[in-house]
């Protein structure tokens, strides 16, 4: 993942385990053009990250933020400009030691708690803000009055495939109807 500044990266060194530690993070224009060339944004509006780390037991780290994001992608049917807004809450742990079922001798499994980090010697506070921001991008962007119609492709001279044709039982349908006609 890019690296926007290093601005938002905590060494667990400099935080207090008894003060939460703000942050506010919001990228300058340039940064924005950026992201949005990285991440197949048309554009990348605003984009905000504010919260706060605080210590979670003796070892472990907590950040709880607000990620608030304007972005514009193409629609997926007419490809034109599509403006989302985006406000959503964001928490990562960060711990000391993963549950002992997430982890084997060769490779790390996927916690059930997507929330879950292994602690390193920094927070990457930027790099939470990116992937939650990835993580908020809708799929499959829309714009209001986009319909999609039927496309038919086929060769010259020949019958178009349509989407009912590709059904399970289409096959089976046609030949029960040939065979039908023939008798």
């Amino acid at each position: 993942m890019p690296r926007y500044g290093n601005a938002a990266r905590f060494r667990l060194a400099d935080l207090s385990h008894k003060t939460p530690t703000g942050f506010d993070l919001r990228p300058d224009a340039e940064t924005l053009k950026a992201m949005a060339r990285d991440l197949g944004l048309d554009a990348l509006r605003k984009l905000s990250f504010t919260g706060s780390i605080r210590a979670e037991g003796a070892q472990d780290w907590r950040l709880d933020a607000r990620l608030g994001a304007t972005v514009v992608q193409p629609c997926v049917v007419t490809l034109a400009p599509v403006t989302t807004r985006i406000e959503e809450d964001v928490t990562r742990r960060y711990l000391a030691h993963m549950p002992e079922d997430e982890v084997t001798d060769d490779e790390v499994e996927m916690p059930q708690d997507d929330s879950i980090e292994p602690l390193g010697e920094v927070i990457d506070v930027g790099a939470a803000m990116v992937e939650a921001l990835v993580l908020a991008l809708p799929l499959y962007p829309r714009a209001d009055d986009a319909t999609l119609e039927q496309a038919q492709f086929s060769e010259p001279g020949k019958e178009p495939m349509r989407d009912e044709d590709a059904r399970p039982f289409a096959a089976l349908k046609a030949l029960r109807d040939k065979l039908e006609r023939d008798d």
